[in-house]
């Protein structure tokens, strides 16, 4: 019987779709949580429902990338979407804040499969050359989200319930199922070597310990006992990681590919630029909203040019990468991006809302064309059978990046602003959480208006001045390299 053909469009629409999905779960959440919260009774573990599903995708995506490599994209795609779909379902029909967190590690779990697979299969399915317009259309999938999601949330909480954040997920998801199922035709020849379960717990232990312990670190009160138990664990964890893996038959991530300074750099990249993003992402809205008192769904339009700018970027990325060797094409990339970090960094308090549609095009180029490269040419580095797995820790790299660096910037942000409220005796923390919303922040007195926005200008100015050094160090990690053009390879 003759095997059916992938079809690309299909596919390629599947992938964008499953994306999609995962990227607007992973902040929908947050704007039904009032509603859940006050239906469920846990507002002392409310943080967990989000971060626990970005901590379990963190974990279980270096072991859907070598099951990939193993066993074939196909199954473990659908795995993965199954996964998803079933934890969707019962995080819906939770009666309590505990079983609502279990589900959504679930949930993570599966969403761990979809997003690497997802540029593991357009690896696949695309030829080089059009390889990195794709990966950048499927990667403004995250920036449309960051757009839609706090109304799509607001909508769904409106117009039925907070179990509907959840629910909605199951037609999207048996729909995204089927059609790779149907479309997706997987070639793979099933390998017959076991995984490497001693090298995927260590990893796990260790990832975890990592995510833990920088969650906790952007605390408002930090438990440096707990961050350092969760350091040590780390460590050791990674030790023992490291030695399993040179011993390991088939290890989980060949140490091999960390020999390529290629390789190295261009994931370092990743991960900064990432943490970048998040920083951009997380306080451009906390500045409009806070400082120039537009409401939360106006604010969120401010970074509406950087997701139609990465699509932008990723089509510069595709034809430069041909030509230009990845060390140029990603200074060349980083060049808008440290354009940006320092208008940011330096621009007035009283800067008019028309001017961060600039800011953030300046830097949806940069982190389309840069993002877009890195994942290219990590995928390049690699032979065919370990594809899977380069994607997989180059997802990784980013999530890290993301989600180290916010706790970070949480820390500066509070620090600054616990300085200014301890400088001023007339003024609370409270009032300044009243201030980032402008609906609570019409109810401050007038005369403390002018010093309240100047405490969080500072807190913002010095957030963004630590953004700037992360494109430095972007720019010095990128010295490294040493990679030829593709045509040259």
């Amino acid at each position: 019987m003759k095997q059916r053909q992938t079809n690309v469009l299909v596919v390629t629409i599947a992938l964008f779709i499953g994306t999609f999905m995962c990227a607007v779960e992973g902040t929908v959440v947050t704007t039904a949580m009032p509603t859940i919260v006050g239906d469920l009774h846990g507002v002392s573990l409310m943080n967990w429902v989000s971060s626990i599903y970005l901590l379990a995708s963190a974990v279980a995506t270096p072991i859907y990338g070598k099951l990939a490599d193993t066993w074939g994209r196909k199954p473990i795609m659908m795995a993965g979407l199954i996964i998803f779909t079933i934890g969707s379902l019962l995080s819906g029909i939770s009666t309590n804040m505990e079983e609502l967190i279990l589900w959504r590690a679930v949930q993570g779990i599966g969403a761990g499969a979809i997003m690497p697979l997802a540029y593991t299969i357009i690896a696949d399915i695309y030829p080089f050359e059009k390889r990195a317009q794709v990966m950048g259309l499927n990667g403004s999938a995250w920036g449309i989200a960051s757009i839609v999601a706090p109304l799509i949330g607001g909508f769904i909480v409106d117009r039925l319930t907070w179990h509907w954040v959840f629910f909605i997920n199951l037609p999207i998801g048996l729909i995204t199922l089927f059609m790779i199922w149907a479309y997706l035709n997987d070639e793979w020849e099933r390998q017959s070597k076991p995984l490497d379960w001693q090298g995927s717990l260590w990893l796990s232990v260790s990832l975890l310990a990592l995510m833990l312990g920088f969650q906790w670190l952007g605390d408002v009160v930090i438990n440096w006992w707990l961050f350092s138990c969760m350091g040590m664990i780390f460590i050791l964890a990674g030790v023992c990681f490291i030695r399993r893996e040179q011993r390991a038959l088939d290890p989980l991530i060949p140490l091999a590919m960390f020999s390529n300074r290629t390789f190295v750099s261009q994931n370092l990249v990743a991960a900064l630029v990432s943490g970048f993003l998040m920083g951009f992402e997380f306080y451009l809205p906390t500045w409009t909203q806070g400082l120039l008192g537009y409401p939360a769904t106006v604010a969120g339009f401010a970074i509406t040019p950087s997701s139609l700018m990465w699509i932008v970027g990723s089509f510069i990325a595709g034809r430069l990468i041909l030509k230009w060797t990845p060390k140029r094409i990603v200074y060349f990339s980083l060049t808008f991006v440290l354009t940006g970090s320092l208008i940011m960094a330096f621009i007035p308090q009283s800067t008019p809302f028309g001017w961060f549609f600039l800011i953030a095009a300046i830097c949806g180029t940069g982190f389309g064309i840069t993002i877009t490269t890195t994942t290219v040419t990590v995928q390049g580095q690699v032979a065919p059978e370990h594809l899977g797995v380069a994607t997989s820790f180059n997802t990784l790299s980013r999530t890290l990046g993301q989600t180290l660096m916010i706790s970070v910037f949480g820390i500066i942000m509070n620090v600054s602003l616990n300085q200014g409220v301890s400088a001023h005796h007339n003024i609370n923390m409270g009032m300044l959480n009243r201030l980032i919303n402008p609906q609570t922040a019409v109810t401050l007195p007038k005369h403390l208006l002018k010093t309240l926005h100047r405490i969080l200008y500072l807190g913002l100015h010095h957030v963004f001045l630590v953004a700037v050094l992360l494109v430095v160090a972007a720019f010095v990690v990128n010295s490294f390299d040493r990679s030829q053009p593709s045509s040259e390879r």
